[in-house]
Parts: structure tokens; C-alpha cells; sequence
């Protein structure tokens, strides 16, 4: 097959620029002469009978160049922007595009150059991927992707996204004018921010969590401490006071991780207005169960198929942490200090566009149980219909807070039904 012939130049090509030393990275010109000469070395040997000749020398030429110089048949993938996330499953590349398609790439390409492509973005990073760290998860690109990847033994072939994210300032008003969000909820949402809220935002992957978290720590007051922490940063607004803090993998020897929780630990004594974890998944959620009750607002997102199964979802989570604590006792801290949980999901693509939406504002209300008690604030009947304002308002503390932040003489009440923002 014409792909084994390709695997084998490829390799071919590979020892033979070992043993001269050649930088492909810096050296393009003499790689591509190397190429040519293996490729009509291969020719000639063809011709002899010794192989299958090639059609077209001078593409298989142009795919070697790729492959050993860049990013191979991934580079016209992730040099478009109308790609948003790349699916690598041994010798398959598929990708999804902005309109949620599921498309696959044109160029053929093997496990093996895939393997170096990956190789070649994580020789970037800190991080590694081998035999002895077969799963690795890491910021790609100058920060514009998300690059998870998976290899033998724990898969039974290498297995990899690539996912791009905007680094853009995304803001709530920006999300009403996708139509996220009315400007009621908007306003509302950015009051509450500004009031040191506590939000979760839950939804299903590929929802939009993070950007409406970017759009919610944009709304906090430029004087207000912001500390992020996240597994692989992808939160990218600016702060004026704060700083964005990622977790680190352990080194070669085993030592010097930090986890995203011993990162929870440290910024709690770094006297935050706003302490934000980027994704909540493990043991991080037991040390909120410190922070939320620490005095300052805090924001998160959590994979959850509601706005209730988050809060269920963060609890699980935190019992996670084995600290031997009674789920009762969770319940009741997460239940008395959350205020809110904005639940996003996405469904299928319109007008050439994934349709991402938020769904409900949920408030979190005072319980006589050790169960969460919550209410809807604002609320979609199902994607693509209005947001609509259920009349209900926040608990009287958030409430009251939002309400002194407002004009003289205007109420939360007339801001959820008007849309007029507060001072803000």
C-alpha cells in the first residue's frame, strides 16, 4: 500500500537526517534536499523492482517536508480557524468545525507521524508523554489549545485532541449579543460578581463553561484580588490585581507535583476577593468547602447534565478527597455559601454555528434538610427558546447586596424585568 510506502521513506528520511546532525527546525533547505535524494533514491531501487514506484515524487516530497519539519498533515488543521478541535485516534484525524461537523482530514497520515506530531507540541510544554506517562494533558500553541493525548499501555493506540479556545476577551455583554444570555440575566450576573458572589457554571463538555467563566470574572471590579488556578490554563483575562496559576505534573523522578488542590490550599492564604478554579473534578472541591466559607466570592466550573446533578457533582467530588467528613457536613457548607449555579449545554448546529446557550440561573436557597434546596432565577422551556425571568429573586442576602449597588430609587425587581444594568 502507498501508505506503508510513505511510513517507510518517512523513517528512512528520519535515520538519515540523525546521522548528519541537521536542525529540521532551523535547517529546511537542507532537509529538503535530503528528502529529494531519499525519495529518488527510492525511486531508482523501485525501478529495479525492488518496491512500488510513486505516482507523484514530488507530493510525497512536499508530505515529507511537513511531517519532518512542522506539524505534518495536522498543520493545515490547526493553522485554520475554522477548526475547533482535532480528534487523533491512531492513523484517523477527524475534526470538529465552527459548525459542529464532524469532518475528516483529507491528508492520509500514519500512527506513527501522528505520534511525532504529538511528541513535537509536548516537547514545548513541561510536560511529558511516554511509556511511564501514557496520559498527558498540557497548553499548546502559545496558549491557544488544549492538547490531551492518551498512548499505549492505557490505550490500545495513541488517542488525542487538540482544542482551540479564543483568547479573546469574552464579556457578558458579548454573550448577549450571541444570544448566551438576555441583558436582564447579564445584568443580574454581573452584579452578582460585583457583589462576591458564589457561582458555578455546569454544563456538558463543549457547553461554553469557560468562556462564560471569562466573561464572569470580567465583570468583577478591577480592585477586587483574583486568583485562578486551573489544571491547564485556559483562562486568559486580563487582571489588574491577581494572578492565573497552573498545576504542574511530577518530574522524572517522581517528585514535585502540585495538584490543583494544594494550588486551592495556597491562594486561600493570598487573601483573594474571588477565588477561581478552573474545572472542578477531584479532591480540589473538598479545600472549597474552606473557601467558600472564607469570606470572598468564588467561581468554578463542573461537567453536570443540570443545574442541580452540579451541585450533587461537587459534593461527589469532594467526598473524593477521603477527609472522612460526612456528606451531611458537605451538603451543609456548599448549601449555606453557594449562591448561584448557571447551567449551560449546547445542542445542534444553526446557522452554520453550535448552538451554545444558557440554559437557567439557578439561586441556591436556605434548606431545613441537609439536602440542597434551590430555585430558578431565570430559565429556558429547551434550547432555542426565549430566557426567560421566572418573577422569583435571589435569596434576601445576595439580593440585598446586588440592590445597594444600584441608582437610588431603582430595585433588583425593576432590573430583572427592564434589562437596565445597574452603575456598572
Amino acid at each position: 500500500m502507498i501508505v506503508d510506502v510513505y511510513e517507510e521513506l518517512r523513517r528512512e528520511a528520519l535515520a538519515r537526517i540523525d546521522g548528519t546532525g541537521i536542525d529540521p527546525a532551523k535547517q529546511t533547505d537542507a532537509v529538503r534536499d535530503l528528502l529529494e535524494q531519499t525519495v529518488e533514491d527510492y525511486q531508482k531501487r523501485a525501478h529495479l523492482g525492488n518496491g512500488r514506484s510513486l505516482a507523484d515524487p514530488t507530493s510525497t516530497v512536499e508530505r515529507l517536508v511537513r511531517s519532518v519539519t512542522g506539524r505534518g498533515p495536522l498543520s493545515e488543521l490547526i493553522d485554520r480557524d475554522d477548526v475547533e478541535e482535532i480528534f487523533i485516534e491512531g492513523d484517523k484525524v477527524t475534526y470538529l468545525d465552527s459548525a459542529g461537523s464532524l469532518r475528516a482530514a483529507e491528508t492520509p497520515t500514519t500512527e506513527d507521524e501522528n505520534r511525532q506530531t504529538i511528541e513535537q507540541l509536548i516537547s514545548a510544554t513541561d510536560r511529558r508523554l511516554d511509556a511511564s506517562n501514557p496520559i498527558a494533558q498540557a497548553r499548546i500553541l502559545d496558549g491557544s489549545a488544549r492538547l490531551t493525548a492518551v498512548i499505549p499501555p492505557v490505550g490500545d493506540r495513541l488517542s488525542a485532541t487538540v482544542r482551540r479556545y479564543a483568547l479573546r476577551r469574552q464579556t457578558l455583554d458579548s454573550l448577549v449579543s450571541l444570544g448566551s444570555l438576555t441583558s436582564a440575566a447579564a445584568g443580574f450576573l454581573e452584579g452578582a460578581m460585583r457583589s462576591s458572589a458564589s457561582v458555578i457554571v455546569s454544563g456538558p463538555p463543549g457547553a461554553g463553561k469557560t468562556s462564560f467563566l471569562s466573561a464572569l470574572i470580567s465583570a468583577v471590579p478591577i480592585d477586587h484580588c483574583i486568583r485562578s488556578c486551573e489544571e491547564v490554563r485556559e483562562l486568559h483575562v486580563p487582571l489588574i490585581h491577581g494572578s492565573y496559576y497552573e498545576a504542574r505534573p511530577p518530574s522524572l523522578d517522581g517528585t514535585g507535583e502540585i495538584t490543583l488542590r494544594d494550588l486551592v490550599k495556597v491562594i486561600l492564604a493570598m487573601r483573594p476577593d474571588l477565588i477561581v478554579v478552573g474545572e472542578v473534578r477531584g479532591a480540589e472541591a473538598f479545600e472549597l468547602t474552606r473557601a467558600v466559607n472564607a469570606g470572598c466570592g468564588l467561581a468554578c466550573t463542573i461537567h453536570a447534565n443540570s443545574a442541580s446533578d452540579a451541585l450533587e457533582a461537587l459534593v461527589n467530588a469532594a467526598l473524593m478527597a477521603g477527609e472522612n467528613v460526612p456528606e451531611r457536613v458537605v451538603r451543609k457548607v456548599f448549601s449555606s455559601s453557594i449562591d448561584l449555579v448557571v447551567h449551560l449545554d449546547r445542542g445542534a448546529p444553526r446557522d452554520d454555528a453550535i448552538q451554545r446557550e444558557m440554559v437557567e440561573i439557578r439561586a441556591v436557597v436556605p434548606a431545613l434538610h441537609d439536602d440542597f434546596s434551590s430555585e430558578p432565577i431565570f430559565r429556558r422551556e429547551r434550547l432555542g427558546a426565549p430566557l426567560e425571568w421566572t418573577g422569583a429573586l435571589p435569596p434576601g442576602g445576595l439580593a440585598d447586596r446586588i440592590e445597594r449597588l444600584l441608582p437610588a430609587g431603582e430595585t433588583l425587581r425593576d432590573m430583572m424585568t427592564t434589562g437596565v444594568s445597574g452603575p456598572w
